[in-house]
């Protein structure tokens, strides 16, 4: 058994500041300093990981039959300890709840035994197989997989796995299924609530895909296993919700790909016109799992359709207004990306703190003094800045930045056809200029130099 500190979030030592080795010796366990948290024992050989279906024993293959067989301790919900049977004799530890903030002394307290901790199938797709992953370590972790649901899920419906979406709402708001709503996809909800289904086929109707075909598939794998078309009454708690999404015809697509109508969004006029939004968008390159500060958010527009490229995408929208910020959190909402952090305050004030962006959007305040300086400090080597302006003010600012820090400047006019009494004309909109910037290694202006 080796020692190493856990901090009272559950994060190890490696992965906080002011830890130090105080002794190393060849023979003797590593002992580590720590400012606070206490120090626990953690397992020197590894864990095994069992994933086990509703099938319950009889469903394990020989190797996840001997892992929890020789196990000294067991570690796994009620459900999942109820399945063994009563010839295995290891002590049956059921886990903490809340799960996180006790799951690393849980293990702790168990170092030097044999220790196996059960799961829902797949351990690793949405399972504590990933969590024990962070707290522990990949190298400390043997994981044995069962069937995952969405996999028995996709077998009883015929479904190509390859070919379909899937969206975990345990726990978790169901707008997420927002983005995934496409015609002619096909979706699997896991779901913890007995209402699962009905909820999803109020969204649906909502959404406009009310004649989308819903199945409720409950207890899989289990002697209880249900496969029925759902009909509004509840249903076993371990369900999928599968969904053949069919649009009604009078309603538009929202795509995931950036350019959004303006409609689709609760505004006060103050939100980055579709065009202009597409274009500052394909400038800001949104890479899955980076994170966006959109800086004077308006509507939220920017931040929201970069998080909807991809579920990993995450933004923050900065907006003094609380009535704009309210409506920023309502279009979360409603466009599936609920997950949106909106930040209150004045920028360049309400940036301090804030997580270093990958990516930022400033979409009004170019002018005020210190806004453009703190957003350039906050990007790291290889991120991209984009600032719009429509004033002369904010264009010569913009035109200054561009002159210190290079980068890209870009006219952006659009004209659209109206009436004109009996005739048609073009009505131009108010000209937009785009700045674009990408941070190379040593290209701050760094403290204390005169900035534009």
């Amino acid at each position: 058994m080796a020692w190493l500190p856990i901090a009272p979030d559950g994060s190890q030592w490696r992965d906080r500041p002011g830890f130090a080795p105080v002794f190393l010796g060849s023979r003797s366990p590593a002992i580590f300093s720590q400012p606070c948290g206490r120090l626990y024992g953690v397992l020197r050989d590894t864990v095994t990981v069992v994933g086990i279906g509703a099938d319950g024993w009889a469903g394990l293959p020989p190797r996840s039959r001997a892992a929890i067989e020789q196990a000294g301790v067991l570690i796994g919900s009620p459900r999942q300890l109820s399945l063994l049977p009563d010839a295995v004799t290891g002590r049956r530890v059921p886990l903490p709840s809340p799960l996180l903030p006790g799951l690393p002394e849980l293990i702790a307290a168990h170092a030097g035994s044999a220790l196996a901790v059960l799961a829902s199938g797949d351990p690793m797709f949405y399972g504590i197989g990933s969590t024990l992953s962070r707290v522990l370590g990949t190298a400390h972790l043997t994981v044995l997989p069962h069937p995952s649901s969405v996999s028995v899920a996709a077998a009883r419906l015929g479904w190509p796995l390859d070919d379909l979406d899937v969206v975990s709402l345990v726990g978790r708001p169901r707008e997420l299924l927002h983005p995934l709503l496409q015609p002619g996809r096909r979706v699997l909800a896991l779901t913890a609530e007995t209402t699962a289904a009905a909820d999803v086929r109020a969204l649906l109707d909502a959404r406009g895909f009310g004649t989308s075909p819903v199945t409720v598939l409950a207890d899989l794998g289990s002697e209880h296993e249900v496969v029925t078309p759902a009909d509004g009454r509840p249903h076993s708690r371990l369900a999928i919700i599968a969904i053949e999404c069919r649009q009604d015809p009078e309603v538009a697509p929202l795509p995931r790909v950036p350019g959004l109508p303006d409609d689709a969004y609760e505004q006060d006029g103050q939100i980055t016109k579709r065009e202009i939004r597409a274009l500052a968008l394909a400038a800001l390159v949104p890479v899955p799992g980076q994170l966006l500060w959109d800086v004077g958010a308006g509507s939220g527009s920017v931040g929201i359709e970069w998080m909807r490229v991809h579920p990993a995408s995450r933004a923050i929208a900065v907006e003094p207004r609380a009535d704009r910020r309210d409506r920023i959190a309502r279009n979360a909402t409603a466009l599936g990306v609920p997950g949106l952090v909106v930040a209150p305050g004045q920028a360049p004030e309400a940036l301090s703190g804030l997580p270093p962006p990958d990516a930022v959007f400033i979409g009004g305040g170019v002018t005020a003094g210190g806004v453009v300086a703190a957003c350039w400090d906050a990007l790291a080597a290889g991120g991209r800045l984009v600032a719009n302006a429509v004033t002369i003010e904010g264009q010569s600012t913009l035109a200054g930045w561009r002159d210190r820090l290079g980068g890209t400047l870009t006219r952006i006019g659009l004209e659209r056809a109206d009436g004109l009494g009996p005739f048609t004309t073009w009505r131009p909109a108010l000209p937009v200029v785009q700045w674009f910037v990408r941070k190379v290694p040593g290209q701050s202006p760094g403290p204390g130099q005169e900035r534009p």
